[in-house]
Formats: C-alpha cells, structure tokens, sequence
C-alpha cells in the first residue's frame, strides 16, 4: 500500500474544474486559503493583454468568492495560507503570526471544524515564526522544498513535500515513493493549467493512474503528521 496526498493553494476559480475531477478519481485534497484576498463574488478568469502582463502566462483565473467557499470546498479539508498571502521575511513575527492565525479561525468558523494545517506563501519561514505557529495551535506548515521522505517528521512546521504536479519525474516519484513505502505527496496551483485543454488532460492522466492502482490509499495532508488509527 502507498498513501498518496496532494494540496492546493490560493482559492482560485480553477479549483472548481479541480474538484471535479479529484471528485471522479476519488481524491482527497487539502485547499489553502488565503480569506482576505477572496472577493465577495467570483471573480471571471480572462487572458489578459499582453502589454499588461500579470497573471500565468497572461492569464488571470480570479478567485472564487466568499459566499461560496462552503460549498465549493466543504468535502475537502482547507487549511490557511495565512490572511493576505504574507512572506515570513517581509514582516514582524507578529503581524505574520495574526495573519496566520486570523486566516484559521475565519475557516473555521465558515466550515465548523479545526483547520490545523498552514501553507507558507512562497514557502518562506523562519525558526521562530514555525515555533510561534506551533504554539498558535497549528499542527504543520507546508514548505515548498522536497523529499524523498515525506513521512512523520519532527519538524512539522517545515513539512516537505515529494514534488510539484508538473514535476517531469512525477511518475517516476510515485513509483519510488510506493516502493520504498513512503507518502507520495505532491501540490501545486490549479491555475496553472489555466483554460489549456492539455494540461488538464496532464493531470488527469496522473490522477488516473492513481486511481487505477490497487495498492494507493488517498489521506489529508494532515494524516501526515497525525498518522490515523
């Protein structure tokens, strides 16, 4: 048996056609949400023009809007991304900290269940912001470094990964990860497919090989660290 894992982050329109297909695949997921930064109401995803730039690749999915993140989310597990997508080392421990936190409890309170779980925006962290989170109540922090070995750690605040969905060797990690009994936990940003019919098809590729084998169990990331019974 392998356990497999994946996340999500930023609350982009995207992650409805996501969730459709980790829905056929039978996929569980953790979404990373950063509530402050959510419009009221969806937002249209567009290409943009190209001497505006922005976006990936010029093109600006949008964010789903606040009214129906319940909805859209409520089957998966979501964890923070802090308020506003704050860098570890571009503020105080302090603000970062609220902003962590202020995150948290607002899912909690919109979904009714503990949201343990924190992505670091652009996978920045520092040693003593990771201790500050743990004491928040916070059970790990997703970096974006990888390994080999994702598994029970002891430093849960500085939680690899075993690579990006794009990753080239993505099945290649799979199968290494499987033969060495580790998790294979892989993430990214729905957004980069954007509307290209290919990448789409990538990517359900790769959740249907998952799929097809007897052998993968799908957990939240947060069994991780909290191996289940």
């Amino acid at each position: 048996m392998v356990k497999v894992c994946c996340c999500w982050d930023d609350g982009v329109v995207n992650d409805i056609r996501l969730i459709e297909l980790l829905r056929k695949y039978h996929a569980k997921a953790t979404f990373n949400l950063n509530p402050g930064l959510l419009p009221e109401k969806r937002q249209t995803p567009a290409w943009m023009p190209a001497e505006t730039g922005g976006g990936c690749n010029g093109f600006s999915n949008g964010h789903v809007g606040l009214h129906e993140i319940r909805d859209i989310y409520g089957d998966f597990q979501v964890a923070s991304h802090g308020w506003v997508h704050m860098h570890a080392h571009q503020h105080s421990v302090e603000e970062f900290v609220k902003d962590a936190v202020d995150a948290k409890k607002y899912l909690e309170d919109v979904f009714q269940r503990e949201c343990p779980g924190y992505a670091w925006p652009c996978g920045a962290y520092t040693p003593v912001v990771c201790r500050k989170l743990l004491e928040a109540g916070f059970a790990y922090g997703r970096t974006t470094e990888y390994t080999d070995f994702v598994g029970v750690t002891d430093a849960p605040m500085r939680l690899q990964s075993s690579c990006h969905y794009m990753n080239r060797q993505f099945a290649e990690k799979f199968r290494a990860a499987k033969a060495s009994g580790n998790i294979f936990y892989f993430w990214g940003h729905s957004y980069e497919m954007m509307d290209c019919e290919g990448l789409w098809q990538q990517l359900e590729m790769k959740l249907a090989m998952l799929s097809a084998d007897p052998e993968v169990r799908w957990i939240d990331i947060i069994d991780i660290v909290r191996p289940e019974k």
